[in-house]
């Protein structure tokens, strides 16, 4: 399967030292973005933190990039993306940059070059969205959160 180019931009060159995303394995799904930061940021625990990645991309029309957690930071620290998954539009030019929580019991501390989410670049379809004042029944019907499966 050839891979779909992604056109990237570095913003200011003194973060050339910061590998571009990539995947780390033939089976990843995901590349990992690091952070590109002078000095460290400090996320609080409970607090929300905007972490730059000193790129700009520009994602083919018909595609997305979704921001992803990575598992190790979860699991280990707690630290997740507050709007997981995070959508980069194809339109968008701006610095990508990752919305990050503190979930855990302790401040951590990000550093110039952590991997600190997964890009998952997908594609999608538009839908034309039809009001209609009858709409098919489902044997679920209503029933909500936790409803599957019970009877």
């Amino acid at each position: 399967m050839a891979p779909i180019q992604v056109k990237v931009k570095r913003i200011d060159d003194k973060f050339s030292d910061i590998p571009l995303p990539f995947y780390s394995t033939e089976g990843s799904s995901g590349m990992d973005v690091r952070a590109a930061v002078d000095s460290e940021i400090v996320i609080k625990k409970s607090a929300i933190e905007l972490i730059p990645t000193n790129l700009i991309v520009e994602i083919p029309l018909g595609y997305e990039i979704q921001v992803r957690p990575r598992s190790g930071l979860a699991v280990k620290n707690g630290i997740g993306v507050l709007n997981s998954p995070g959508t980069i539009d194809s339109d968008y030019r701006g610095e990508v940059k990752i919305i990050l929580f503190n979930f855990g019991k302790e401040d951590f501390v990000i550093k110039r070059g952590d991997r600190i989410a997964q890009l998952v670049l997908s594609k999608f379809c538009k839908a034309d969205m039809i009001e209609e004042n009858q709409l098919n029944s489902t044997e679920r019907g209503s029933g909500g959160f936790g409803h599957t499966g019970h009877k």
